[in-house]
């Protein structure tokens, strides 16, 4: 449902690591990298190759998301108090179109950019069209009555390879979900470690 749909798993493999926890992923058969020079060896990665390459791998997670959008988020969690780090990784999953994909309405986060830009969500009863909306807590976001039976979203529901996580209360029979409280680091499930300290370092050099 992306306009990337066909690229996607590149970055998988670019960076040698099954970063959705998606089944069809070709880093669970090849986990070398793309292109005809995939194979080589690599060597050793220096300290701004570490942390591009966490930033790379946080910023991929979350689909489409611009290198200004990734940094605009940083600089606002930088604003913000306490823990730079854990702060973006609040901003990111406070987004639409993650809040959507956590809720198991979308079976991708490359799925829910789309669905939220063609309107078939509400967040208090108001539809929003803007992938990067910033929930708050106690929002409540739900489907379009005649979204509810789309193909997309009864696949997502069905999927057994992803829970709902604790800081989104969702039900699948109203189709609707509340969003409970920003959450931190270890409260998302991120299929592969993520590095937010790095992505810190990488930005504040």
């Amino acid at each position: 449902m992306s306009k990337r749909q066909s690229q996607k798993y590149k970055i998988d493999r670019r960076l040698g690591e099954n970063i959705w926890g998606r089944p069809k992923s070709p880093v669970n058969a090849r986990s070398y990298g793309p292109g005809q020079h995939g194979q080589r060896r690599k060597g050793k990665l220096s300290d701004f190759g570490l942390q591009l390459r966490a930033k790379q791998k946080l910023k991929g997670y979350y689909g489409n998301m611009t290198e200004k959008a990734f940094r605009r988020a940083y600089e606002e969690a930088s604003r913000s108090k306490g823990d730079t780090g854990e702060n973006l990784i609040g901003m990111l999953e406070r987004r639409l179109d993650a809040v959507i994909y956590r809720a198991k309405f979308v079976p991708t986060v490359f799925a829910a950019r789309q669905f939220v830009s063609h309107g078939h969500v509400l967040v208090n009863g108001k539809r929003v069209t803007i992938a990067s909306y910033l929930v708050r807590a106690g929002d409540v976001i739900e489907l379009r009555e005649r979204s509810r039976q789309l193909g997309v979203v009864l696949e997502a529901v069905a999927l057994a390879e992803r829970d709902v996580p604790d800081y989104i209360e969702a039900d699948h029979s109203k189709m609707s979900a509340k969003y409970v409280r920003v959450p931190g680091l270890a409260d998302v499930p991120y299929p592969v470690q993520m590095e937010p300290n790095l992505v810190v370092e990488f930005y504040s050099r």
